[in-house]
C-alpha cells in the first residue's frame, strides 16, 4: 500500500508552467510504476504519463508529448511532474498514481493507488 499526496496546482496563464508534485509514503514506492492522470469536467480520467521504477523509462501521452516531463526521486520518494507550454485545455484536477506491482502500463485500473487531486487551471 502506498499513500500518495500531490501539490503544486494553482492558477496559470496560457503559454506559463507549474510543477506538480506527489509525495509517496510506503515501504514499496520504489518498486512501483508510477503515472500522472488528469481529470476535466464532464470528461473521463485521461492518462498523461507514466515512469518505471527505477526511473530510466517514460511513457508520454500524444497531448502532452514534448511538454510535460515526469521524473522520480526513489531516494525521497516523490514523483513530479513538470508541465510547460500550458493551455487552457490543460485545465484538470491532476492526479498522481502507483501501479499494481509489476505493471508499467497507460491503463488507469492497473493504478491501485491514487492520491487525492491537485486542481491546475490555465487561464486564456
Amino acid at each position: 500500500q502506498v499513500q500518495l499526496v500531490e501539490s503544486g496546482g494553482g492558477l496559470v496563464q496560457a503559454g506559463g508552467s507549474l510543477r506538480l508534485a506527489c509525495a509517496a509514503a510506503g515501504r514499496t514506492f520504489s518498486r512501483l510504476a508510477m503515472g500522472w492522470f488528469r481529470q476535466a469536467p464532464g470528461k473521463e480520467r485521461e492518462f498523461l504519463a507514466t515512469i518505471n521504477s527505477n526511473g530510466d523509462v517514460t511513457d508520454y501521452a500524444d497531448s502532452v508529448k514534448g511538454r510535460f516531463t515526469i521524473s522520480r526521486d526513489n531516494a525521497k520518494n516523490t514523483v513530479d511532474l513538470q508541465m510547460n507550454s500550458l493551455k487552457p485545455e490543460d485545465t484538470a484536477v491532476y492526479y498522481c498514481a502507483a501501479a499494481a506491482m509489476g505493471w508499467f502500463t497507460r491503463d488507469s485500473w492497473r493504478y491501485n493507488n491514487w492520491g487525492q487531486g491537485t486542481q491546475v487551471t490555465v487561464s486564456s
